[in-house]
């Protein structure tokens, strides 16, 4: 099999969890990496047998080849990036959230169709062992009638978690607590139970010295009558108390918790028992060169292959992540004031 190529852009958090991933993967070569920080880059350069390394993206995308161009950067950046890489005729992985507005979004869908490239968009939760499983049960109907759905997603950001970064609880930059904490978590709802139909929201800045929420409320109803709640939060004290989804059908109950949506912490389904075989806990982050959080990204990466081996895959579409963005402007655009 040939090895597919990845350049990534931006060597933050998420960015150095890309590189390790390509690393470890044996169909993956790492092309280029990109960071406006150049001692950032040189590092990870060296640590990646020298792999080239740029400070500017558009230098990178005129000077390498490569088959995909992975977009690690904050939220905001993401649109001009894609659209510039769509015109080098580069493919795009853009990590979460795909942009800021389903404007932007639809720049770069309409960018990579005029350019006949690819774009796809990081959605590693639902490679999770619990939302697969899930994802089978309603798509067989195994619940029957589907009534209500509760999410949680309360969790810790310290306020140095703001202080330390020139981007994050910026309005402009970050855009809300719903495109950084929550955005996987309203996929996966979408994902299960289609699209919006209404939504009555209330949010507040509790905790935080910053110009986005940290406590929000959501009433939601999906266009299948599904109703649902969202709760979000970054005010949790000390750590990450819990990611939830509790489904209510006719058929069973099912409650998916853990920090990050990776156990399942309640199953009473009719005509479908939990089997005690399966191991619920997906593994954490363990590489040569790096150590992280519980992640999927590895099958993320496998997807892209698979795409581009032609074989069978699970990749999200540009169009698939505008739901999610189209989904966050909806629930903010119903807040109660």
């Amino acid at each position: 099999m040939k090895k597919i190529k990845f350049a990534i852009i931006g060597c933050g958090n998420i960015g150095t969890r890309h590189l390790a991933v390509i690393d470890a993967e044996p169909n993956a070569e790492l092309a280029a990496i990109c960071d406006i920080d150049t001692k950032k880059i040189q590092h990870f350069s060296k640590l990646y047998n020298n792999v080239p390394s740029f400070s500017d993206y558009k230098e990178m995308l005129k000077k390498i080849e490569t088959d995909v161009v992975n977009i690690c950067t904050p939220h905001n950046l993401h649109t001009e990036m894609a659209v510039e890489a769509a015109r080098a005729k580069k493919n795009i992985l853009v990590e979460k959230p795909m942009a800021l507005s389903t404007t932007e979004c639809e720049r770069m869908i309409n960018a990579a169709k005029k350019n006949g490239v690819k774009l796809m968009v990081v959605k590693q939760n639902r490679h999770n062992v619990p939302i697969k499983l899930v994802k089978e049960i309603i798509d067989e109907n195994k619940l029957g009638k589907l009534f209500m759905v509760k999410c949680d997603v309360l969790w810790n950001r310290h306020q140095e978690y703001y202080n330390n970064s020139d981007w994050r609880g910026r309005k402009s930059s970050e855009g809300g607590a719903l495109y950084t904490q929550v955005s996987h978590f309203i996929d996966l709802l979408l994902w299960w139970f289609g699209d919006l139909k209404n939504a009555k929201t209330i949010i507040n800045t509790k905790n935080h010295d910053i110009e986005i929420e940290d406590c929000g409320v959501s009433l939601l109803e999906f266009k299948n009558g599904v109703l649902g709640e969202l709760t979000w939060t970054t005010c949790v004290y000390n750590k990450n108390y819990e990611g939830s989804i509790t489904i209510i059908g006719e058929y069973g109950t099912i409650k998916v918790g853990g920090q990050y949506l990776n156990k399942i912490d309640y199953w009473d389904v009719q005509s479908h028992p939990l089997q005690e075989n399966i191991d619920f806990t997906d593994r954490p982050n363990l590489y040569e060169k790096y150590q992280g959080t519980s992640s999927n990204h590895d099958k993320v990466i496998k997807d892209v292959i698979a795409l581009f081996s032609h074989e069978k895959n699970n990749t999200v579409s540009g169009k698939d992540g505008l739901k999610t963005i189209k989904a966050i402007e909806f629930i903010y655009s119903k807040v109660h004031e």
